[in-house]
Protein backbone atom coordinates (compact mmCIF):
# COMPACT_ATOMS: atom_id res chain seq x y z
CA UNK A 1 0.00 0.00 0.00
CA UNK A 2 1.41 3.38 -0.95
CA UNK A 3 2.05 5.75 1.93
CA UNK A 4 0.43 8.62 0.11
CA UNK A 5 -0.80 11.35 2.42
CA UNK A 6 -4.50 11.29 3.01
CA UNK A 7 -6.65 14.25 2.06
CA UNK A 8 -9.54 15.19 4.31
CA UNK A 9 -12.77 14.13 2.58
CA UNK A 10 -14.88 16.93 1.19
CA UNK A 11 -18.09 18.04 2.90
CA UNK A 12 -17.33 16.03 6.00
CA UNK A 13 -17.30 17.33 9.54
CA UNK A 14 -13.83 16.64 10.98
CA UNK A 15 -13.57 13.78 13.44
CA UNK A 16 -13.03 15.00 16.97
CA UNK A 17 -13.92 14.61 20.61
CA UNK A 18 -17.19 16.53 20.44
CA UNK A 19 -19.45 13.61 19.47
CA UNK A 20 -22.02 12.05 21.77
CA UNK A 21 -20.67 9.44 24.21
CA UNK A 22 -20.45 5.93 22.81
CA UNK A 23 -19.76 4.56 26.27
CA UNK A 24 -18.83 5.71 29.76
CA UNK A 25 -16.59 3.90 32.24
CA UNK A 26 -17.17 4.45 35.94
CA UNK A 27 -14.75 3.50 38.73
CA UNK A 28 -13.03 0.68 36.86
CA UNK A 29 -10.58 -1.35 38.91
CA UNK A 30 -8.71 -4.59 38.27
CA UNK A 31 -6.59 -6.76 40.57
CA UNK A 32 -5.08 -9.98 39.22
CA UNK A 33 -4.86 -13.28 41.09
CA UNK A 34 -1.19 -12.59 41.75
CA UNK A 35 -2.20 -9.62 43.87
CA UNK A 36 -1.00 -7.06 41.32
CA UNK A 37 -3.33 -4.06 41.24
CA UNK A 38 -3.41 -3.17 37.55
CA UNK A 39 -6.10 -0.47 37.49
CA UNK A 40 -7.72 1.70 40.14
CA UNK A 41 -10.79 3.97 39.98
CA UNK A 42 -10.75 4.76 36.27
CA UNK A 43 -13.58 6.83 34.84
CA UNK A 44 -13.84 8.37 31.36
CA UNK A 45 -16.05 8.46 28.29
CA UNK A 46 -15.39 7.36 24.72
CA UNK A 47 -17.02 9.69 22.21
CA UNK A 48 -18.29 8.84 18.76
CA UNK A 49 -15.85 9.58 15.94
CA UNK A 50 -12.89 10.51 18.11
CA UNK A 51 -9.35 9.14 17.97
CA UNK A 52 -8.62 8.49 21.64
CA UNK A 53 -5.16 7.39 22.77
CA UNK A 54 -4.27 5.78 26.10
CA UNK A 55 -0.71 6.91 26.82
CA UNK A 56 1.49 5.59 29.61
CA UNK A 57 4.65 3.73 30.51
CA UNK A 58 4.90 -0.02 29.96
CA UNK A 59 3.09 -1.95 32.68
CA UNK A 60 0.68 0.82 33.66
CA UNK A 61 -2.43 -1.18 32.72
CA UNK A 62 -3.21 0.23 29.28
CA UNK A 63 -3.71 -3.19 27.70
CA UNK A 64 -5.84 -4.41 30.62
CA UNK A 65 -8.04 -1.33 30.27
CA UNK A 66 -8.44 -1.84 26.53
CA UNK A 67 -9.37 -5.49 27.06
CA UNK A 68 -12.01 -4.46 29.58
CA UNK A 69 -13.50 -2.08 27.00
CA UNK A 70 -13.42 -4.95 24.48
CA UNK A 71 -15.16 -7.34 26.88
CA UNK A 72 -12.14 -9.68 26.91
CA UNK A 73 -11.44 -9.00 30.58
CA UNK A 74 -13.89 -8.37 33.43
CA UNK A 75 -13.26 -5.51 35.88
CA UNK A 76 -13.34 -6.22 39.62
CA UNK A 77 -14.96 -2.88 40.40
CA UNK A 78 -16.90 -0.33 38.41
CA UNK A 79 -19.03 -0.66 35.31
CA UNK A 80 -19.26 0.27 31.64
CA UNK A 81 -22.43 1.94 30.37
CA UNK A 82 -22.91 1.60 26.62
CA UNK A 83 -25.12 4.26 25.05
CA UNK A 84 -27.08 1.67 23.04
CA UNK A 85 -27.22 -0.84 25.89
CA UNK A 86 -24.43 -3.07 24.63
CA UNK A 87 -21.01 -2.85 23.03
CA UNK A 88 -21.39 -2.37 19.25
CA UNK A 89 -21.51 -5.69 17.45
CA UNK A 90 -19.25 -4.06 14.90
CA UNK A 91 -16.19 -3.80 17.17
CA UNK A 92 -12.72 -4.56 15.80
CA UNK A 93 -9.62 -5.38 17.86
CA UNK A 94 -6.02 -5.18 16.65
CA UNK A 95 -3.55 -6.85 19.02
CA UNK A 96 0.13 -6.07 19.62
CA UNK A 97 1.05 -9.08 17.49
CA UNK A 98 -0.81 -9.89 14.25
CA UNK A 99 -1.90 -13.30 15.68
CA UNK A 100 -2.60 -14.75 12.25
CA UNK A 101 -3.25 -18.45 11.72
CA UNK A 102 0.03 -19.63 10.11
CA UNK A 103 -1.59 -22.51 8.19
CA UNK A 104 -4.26 -20.32 6.56
CA UNK A 105 -4.04 -17.86 3.69
CA UNK A 106 -4.21 -14.13 4.35
CA UNK A 107 -7.68 -14.07 2.81
CA UNK A 108 -8.88 -16.85 5.13
CA UNK A 109 -7.39 -15.08 8.14
CA UNK A 110 -9.17 -11.86 7.29
CA UNK A 111 -12.47 -13.62 6.58
CA UNK A 112 -12.55 -15.41 9.96
CA UNK A 113 -14.62 -12.79 11.89
CA UNK A 114 -17.38 -13.01 9.27
CA UNK A 115 -17.46 -16.78 9.57
CA UNK A 116 -17.84 -16.44 13.33
CA UNK A 117 -20.71 -14.00 12.75
CA UNK A 118 -22.41 -16.42 10.34
CA UNK A 119 -22.13 -14.13 7.29
CA UNK A 120 -22.90 -15.96 4.05
CA UNK A 121 -20.02 -16.99 1.82
CA UNK A 122 -20.67 -14.64 -1.10
CA UNK A 123 -20.95 -11.57 1.14
CA UNK A 124 -17.89 -12.66 3.10
CA UNK A 125 -15.86 -12.99 -0.10
CA UNK A 126 -16.81 -9.51 -1.31
CA UNK A 127 -16.04 -7.95 2.06
CA UNK A 128 -12.71 -9.79 2.23
CA UNK A 129 -11.70 -8.31 -1.11
CA UNK A 130 -12.72 -4.84 0.06
CA UNK A 131 -10.79 -5.18 3.34
CA UNK A 132 -7.69 -6.38 1.49
CA UNK A 133 -7.96 -3.43 -0.88
CA UNK A 134 -8.26 -0.93 2.00
CA UNK A 135 -4.87 -2.00 3.38
CA UNK A 136 -3.15 -2.58 0.04
CA UNK A 137 -2.95 -6.38 0.23
CA UNK A 138 -5.28 -7.29 -2.62
CA UNK A 139 -2.47 -9.19 -4.38
CA UNK A 140 -1.67 -11.28 -1.29
CA UNK A 141 -4.98 -13.01 -0.54
CA UNK A 142 -3.49 -16.45 -1.23
CA UNK A 143 -0.20 -15.86 0.58
CA UNK A 144 0.63 -17.36 3.97
CA UNK A 145 1.60 -15.11 6.91
CA UNK A 146 5.25 -16.24 6.87
CA UNK A 147 5.57 -14.95 3.31
CA UNK A 148 4.79 -11.36 4.36
CA UNK A 149 6.89 -8.73 6.11
CA UNK A 150 6.07 -7.59 9.63
CA UNK A 151 4.34 -4.45 8.37
CA UNK A 152 2.27 -6.45 5.87
CA UNK A 153 1.21 -8.92 8.57
CA UNK A 154 0.08 -5.98 10.69
CA UNK A 155 -1.90 -4.65 7.72
CA UNK A 156 -3.56 -8.06 7.47
CA UNK A 157 -4.44 -7.87 11.16
CA UNK A 158 -5.93 -4.42 10.59
CA UNK A 159 -7.92 -5.71 7.61
CA UNK A 160 -9.33 -8.50 9.79
CA UNK A 161 -10.58 -5.84 12.22
CA UNK A 162 -11.94 -3.63 9.42
CA UNK A 163 -13.91 -6.45 7.79
CA UNK A 164 -16.66 -6.14 10.41
CA UNK A 165 -17.06 -2.47 9.35
CA UNK A 166 -16.33 -1.36 12.90
CA UNK A 167 -18.10 1.42 14.69
CA UNK A 168 -15.43 0.99 17.37
CA UNK A 169 -11.83 0.00 16.60
CA UNK A 170 -9.60 -0.96 19.55
CA UNK A 171 -5.84 -1.07 18.91
CA UNK A 172 -3.23 -2.32 21.37
CA UNK A 173 0.20 -0.88 20.45
CA UNK A 174 -0.13 -2.39 16.97
CA UNK A 175 2.96 -0.74 15.49
CA UNK A 176 5.34 -0.93 18.47
CA UNK A 177 7.50 -3.73 17.04
CA UNK A 178 7.93 -2.15 13.61
CA UNK A 179 10.82 -0.06 12.34
CA UNK A 180 10.32 3.70 12.29
CA UNK A 181 9.71 3.95 8.54
CA UNK A 182 7.03 1.24 8.58
CA UNK A 183 5.47 2.79 11.66
CA UNK A 184 5.24 6.22 10.04
CA UNK A 185 3.62 4.73 6.93
CA UNK A 186 1.06 2.78 8.93
CA UNK A 187 0.28 5.81 11.09
CA UNK A 188 -0.47 7.75 7.91
CA UNK A 189 -2.59 4.94 6.50
CA UNK A 190 -4.49 4.55 9.77
CA UNK A 191 -5.37 8.25 9.77
CA UNK A 192 -6.62 7.95 6.19
CA UNK A 193 -8.81 4.96 7.13
CA UNK A 194 -10.16 6.78 10.20
CA UNK A 195 -11.10 9.75 8.05
CA UNK A 196 -12.71 7.49 5.46
CA UNK A 197 -14.67 5.26 7.84
CA UNK A 198 -15.64 7.83 10.46
CA UNK A 199 -15.33 5.21 13.20
CA UNK A 200 -14.23 5.64 16.81
CA UNK A 201 -10.68 4.50 17.58
CA UNK A 202 -9.16 3.76 20.99
CA UNK A 203 -5.41 3.37 20.57
CA UNK A 204 -2.92 2.16 23.21
CA UNK A 205 0.63 3.49 22.94
CA UNK A 206 3.65 4.36 25.04
CA UNK A 207 4.95 6.71 22.34
CA UNK A 208 4.44 10.42 22.96
CA UNK A 209 5.08 11.11 19.27
CA UNK A 210 2.54 8.54 18.07
CA UNK A 211 -0.14 9.87 20.42
CA UNK A 212 0.62 13.45 19.38
CA UNK A 213 0.39 12.55 15.70
CA UNK A 214 -2.77 10.46 15.76
CA UNK A 215 -5.00 11.60 18.59
CA UNK A 216 -7.78 14.09 18.99
CA UNK A 217 -7.73 13.27 22.71
CA UNK A 218 -5.18 11.53 24.91
CA UNK A 219 -5.65 10.08 28.39
CA UNK A 220 -2.35 9.97 30.27
CA UNK A 221 -2.03 7.10 32.75
CA UNK A 222 0.09 6.82 35.87
CA UNK A 223 2.39 3.92 36.71
CA UNK A 224 0.79 0.86 38.31
CA UNK A 225 -1.81 0.88 39.63
CA UNK A 226 -2.95 2.64 36.49
CA UNK A 227 -5.17 5.66 36.87
CA UNK A 228 -6.10 8.50 34.51
CA UNK A 229 -4.14 11.49 35.74
CA UNK A 230 -4.52 13.92 32.86
CA UNK A 231 -6.54 14.48 29.71
CA UNK A 232 -5.04 16.33 26.77
CA UNK A 233 -7.30 17.42 23.91
CA UNK A 234 -6.21 18.50 20.47
CA UNK A 235 -8.32 19.87 17.66
CA UNK A 236 -7.94 17.69 14.55
CA UNK A 237 -4.80 18.98 12.84
CA UNK A 238 -5.33 19.40 9.13
CA UNK A 239 -1.55 19.94 8.91
CA UNK A 240 -1.13 16.22 9.51
CA UNK A 241 -1.92 15.77 5.83
CA UNK A 242 1.18 17.79 4.95
CA UNK A 243 4.31 15.63 4.39
CA UNK A 244 6.31 18.08 6.54
CA UNK A 245 4.02 17.96 9.55
CA UNK A 246 6.26 15.69 11.63
CA UNK A 247 9.02 18.32 11.54
CA UNK A 248 6.69 21.29 12.18
CA UNK A 249 6.54 23.53 15.26
CA UNK A 250 2.87 22.56 15.69
CA UNK A 251 3.71 18.87 16.01
CA UNK A 252 6.64 19.60 18.32
CA UNK A 253 4.31 21.58 20.59
CA UNK A 254 1.83 18.70 20.74
CA UNK A 255 4.55 16.20 21.57
CA UNK A 256 6.04 18.49 24.23
CA UNK A 257 2.66 18.93 25.90
CA UNK A 258 2.13 15.17 26.09
CA UNK A 259 5.70 14.55 27.23
CA UNK A 260 5.26 17.00 30.10
CA UNK A 261 1.94 15.37 31.06
CA UNK A 262 3.55 11.93 31.01
CA UNK A 263 6.41 13.15 33.21
CA UNK A 264 3.90 14.51 35.74
CA UNK A 265 2.06 11.19 35.74
CA UNK A 266 5.03 9.12 36.95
Amino acid sequence: MKSKRAKPPAKRKPNGAQGAPLTELHGIGKTFDSGVIALRDISFSIRRGEFLSLLGASGCGKTSLLRIVAGLLAPDTGDIAWQEGNRPRETGFVFQEPALMPWASIGANIRLPLQLLGIDGRTAELRTRDALSQVGLEKFADSRPHELSGGMRMRASLARALIVKPKLLLMDEPFAALDEISRFKLNDELLALWQKLGCTIVFVTHSVFEAAYLSTRTLVMSSRPGTIVEEVRFLPATERFDPQYRTSASFAARARKLSQALERAQ
